[in-house]
């Protein structure tokens, strides 16, 4: 049998309301005893029914007010795991308002989908580049007793993540946090920010997408399983060059994009000569010699290929001069 696995709370558990009428009936009842309890040895200090009354009237107020301690409320979505001087007694996830023992340890957790929008971090992608990732993930507890015992806060302690004076975050909202950003770490070192030198990337992390983060979410839920929490999203929602390589990177992909057009172009270019000569050819306009399509093509060309517009020079001369 696990020792580490989470179960329903089997033992007593009473309705909150029947037990808060008892306890405030408990509360008459030791009253009506002192005040009897008083009256007795005020007609008699020796009265053995008196000090009797006095004792049992002790007794019920100190019960009252350990009866007060069993008191819990639990909202739709929530939890309390009970412990009995260090033992795992069970988990009550079912919403009401009940009384149980008063010596039981009861931590209170949420059931709740939880959303994590982490700051990016500066990280290295395949190719060593100094890159800016974020990522947001949703997630809940589904195991209590994971949640509870299997982590411990000391544990979670990282200069990645600081923690503020003060703050009481939960161990498993801290190793959330913390297994998060290992995982991304993981993620955006596994790929290439991008395919920037036409290389057979067939992922990257600019164009994964989905894929990016059906790897993050699988790479996540294997490091939380241990905390007992489910990641139910995660989603890359930032990605950036690092500030120092940005500026470098803006003109190597504006070059890349000058290239690409200029080889378009071209091609466009030398498409629209072959068919200018073939039209002068086959409708026999007129017969070019090859120097003289050879001078054609450059003048095209030049004109087609051109970042600034050409100024036409008008021949009133014959072909030849």
């Amino acid at each position: 049998m696990e020792l580490t696995k989470e179960r329903i709370f089997s033992g007593m558990k009473l309705n909150g309301i029947m037990m808060l009428v008892f306890n405030f009936l408990l509360l008459i009842a030791v009253v009506a005893l002192i005040v009897f309890g008083a009256n007795k040895l005020g007609a008699n200090p020796n009265s053995v029914l008196g000090i009797v009354c006095i004792v049992l009237a002790i007794i019920g107020f100190i019960k009252h007010m350990i009866f007060w301690l069993g008191f819990m409320r639990i909202e739709p979505n929530e939890a309390r795991v009970l412990v009995f001087f260090g033992k795992y007694r069970g988990t009550v996830k079912e919403d009401g308002y009940y009384w149980v023992n008063p010596f039981f340890a009861k931590k209170p957790l949420t059931l709740r989908a939880r959303n994590l929008d982490a700051e990016p971090i500066k990280v290295n992608d395949k190719k060593g580049n100094p890159i800016m990732i974020g990522q947001v993930l949703v997630w809940r507890v589904v195991d209590t007793y994971k949640a509870s015992f299997d982590i411990d806060s000391s544990a979670t302690i990282n200069a990645a993540v600081p923690n503020k004076v003060g703050d009481k975050m939960k161990s498993y909202e801290q190793f959330v946090k913390v297994q998060s950003d290992a995982a991304l770490r993981y993620v955006a070192g596994m790929y290439a920010y991008d395919n920037m030198e036409n290389e057979d990337e067939k992922l990257t992390l600019r164009s994964g997408g989905e894929e990016i983060n059906e790897i993050l979410e699988k790479q996540l839920n294997e490091r939380l399983a241990i905390a007992g929490i489910e990641v139910m999203e995660a989603r890359v929602n930032y990605l950036a060059y690092a500030p120092e390589i940005a500026a470098v990177m803006l003109r190597r992909q504006q070059a890349e994009a000058i290239i690409a057009a200029r080889e378009k172009i071209v091609e466009g270019a030398v498409g629209m000569v072959k068919n200018a000569l073939n039209k002068l050819s086959d409708e026999r306009i007129i017969e070019l010699d090859d120097e003289k399509k050879a001078a054609m093509v450059s003048n095209l060309l030049v004109i087609l290929c051109g970042d600034e517009r050409a100024t036409p020079i008008v021949n009133t001369g014959t072909l030849y001069n």
